[in-house]
């Protein structure tokens, strides 16, 4: 019986460690004075000041970085270099 309770355990956990991939946050970092696109749970500790999401893509979530007011607006050049990156 422990062995089975074992078992499910170890599958939910697995379970939901994957359920995260594939998601995107948008994270105000403080250090750069930037807001950055991540994909894990952003900690709101240190310089890391907020974060918003989870979303369900990085177009979504290049959308709502342009919707938050304390996300200073990328120039053309930081555009191409996140585009490139992808």
């Amino acid at each position: 019986m422990k062995r089975l309770i074992f078992a499910g355990s170890l599958l939910l956990a697995s379970g939901t460690v994957s359920f995260a991939d594939g998601l995107f946050w948008v994270v105000g970092n403080r250090a750069t004075g930037k807001c950055n696109i991540v994909t894990s749970n952003p900690v709101i500790i240190g310089d890391i000041w907020f974060g918003d999401g989870p979303y369900k893509s990085r177009a979504d979530a290049k959308l709502a970085r342009s919707t938050i007011r304390a996300c200073p607006a990328l120039t053309p050049d930081e555009e191409k270099d996140e585009d490139g990156a992808n």
